[in-house]
């Protein structure tokens, strides 16, 4: 067994083989490796026919358009294009933004940033399982509210919202709707025909793609006016300049074909996992769950012992098993987790919180060692109090 034992696949995944070896018929002299914007000639012609089969098959897996597609570095990007672009193609109309605090920073930064431009933001707070309900929604809706903004899975507890009954109230309302589904994709079955998202974020590098290539959804670009966030070039639709990087967006287009034909299997799979886990951490004394099993991923696990710091813990971990005590995008900070503080956890259960995710590569002597090493550190440490 390879130590330490990753188990922080909501962080990041691992490169799935089958992808590896797709990737690399696209980089070499050998290979597709021309411009997908150099039409004049055959080899960019031949990049440029592969990334639109890559966008066929990405838009079979949503059961959407694949014109509605436009290929961005990640979520991060495609959350700031979605906010922003919609926010500088209407700020002459509607100013007023909805959305959770428990969002990623991505969303969160991009809505201070706004806020910094004259819009105005609502942050919702949901209950302590983490739930934004409808009625909450509702409530904060006025004649000036331009779009919605909620994840479709938090990245910390792995709570789902939901998503079919907030995109029905926002279309009754004629207000835009936007979704980051960076871990939702490939986890769950989303098919943009039942459910009416106007925008939907992206991140390959959550279901085993590489880093650095995602996508944002448009249901409809003649009716969803976006401003680029900039200039350079006539790539994607004119929204996102750049010379496409035709051995990702390849990468990305199998990765989330092997996700969608897997999801049950993989489901099963990390609901198994947790289950193990759960059990074994049973017999230590003062375990919380941070979340509804119930109406969470399987994939994520949030949890907290009592009179135990997360960060003494993970000093104790760090060479046994990769796991968190935030997202990453919070490291660097010393602050804990402000996703569980806007679900109104404070304390130990705050102070002590760790998140364990496992994915596809996980198995059972992974969750075994950890359910060693995780008690045996709760253990040594609470002897030192």
């Amino acid at each position: 067994m390879k130590q330490p034992v990753y188990l922080d696949y909501a962080a990041t995944t691992p490169i799935d083989p089958q992808v590896v070896e797709v990737m690399k018929k696209f980089l070499d002299i050998d290979g597709i490796f021309g411009n997908p914007s150099s039409t004049q000639h055959y080899i960019g012609l031949q990049a440029e026919k592969v990334v639109e089969q890559a966008r066929i098959q990405i838009a079979d897996c949503l059961n959407c358009r694949e014109k509605d597609i436009i290929f961005t570095s990640g979520a991060t990007e495609a959350n700031n294009l979605a906010l922003k672009g919609i926010a500088y193609a209407t700020q002459d109309k509607n100013k007023h933004i909805i959305t959770s605090a428990t969002e990623h920073k991505s969303v969160l930064d991009t809505c201070k940033a706004l806020e910094q431009e004259g819009f105005s933001v609502t942050y919702l707070y949901p209950d302590i399982y983490g739930k934004i309900t409808i009625e909450q929604i509702e409530r904060e809706i006025t004649h000036e509210t331009l779009i919605i903004s909620i994840m479709y899975v938090n990245n910390e507890t792995g709570y789902i919202q939901d998503i079919e009954a907030i995109a029905a109230l926002a279309y009754a309302k004629n207000i835009f709707f936007h979704v980051d589904a960076a871990q939702a994709t490939g986890k769950l079955n989303i098919d943009l025909t039942k459910i009416p998202i106007d925008l939907l974020s992206i991140s390959g590098h959550k279901f085993y793609a590489p880093k650095g290539i995602g996508c944002l959804y448009i249901r409809n670009r003649h009716k969803i006016i976006l401003k680029p966030l900039f200039n350079g070039g006539n790539q994607e639709y004119g929204l996102r300049a750049g010379t496409l990087a035709t051995h990702q967006i390849m990468g990305f287009a199998k990765a989330l074909t092997i996700a969608c034909e897997r999801q049950q299997k993989d489901y099963d799979h990390a609901l198994n996992l947790r289950t193990q886990l759960l059990t074994g951490l049973k017999p230590l004394e003062g375990l919380i769950i941070n979340s509804d099993l119930k109406h969470s991923l399987p994939y994520i696990i949030n949890i907290s012992f009592k009179n135990i710091s997360s960060d003494m813990l993970l000093i104790r971990l760090q060479n046994e098993i990769a796991v968190s005590s935030a997202s990453a995008c919070s490291s660097g900070t010393i602050e804990p987790s402000y996703v569980l503080r806007a679900m109104g956890i404070e304390g130990d259960r705050l102070y002590g919180a760790i998140r364990i995710s496992f994915g596809r590569f996980s198995n059972a002597d992974n969750i075994e060692y950890a359910i060693d090493k995780i008690t045996t550190g709760v253990q040594e440490l609470r002897v030192l109090i």
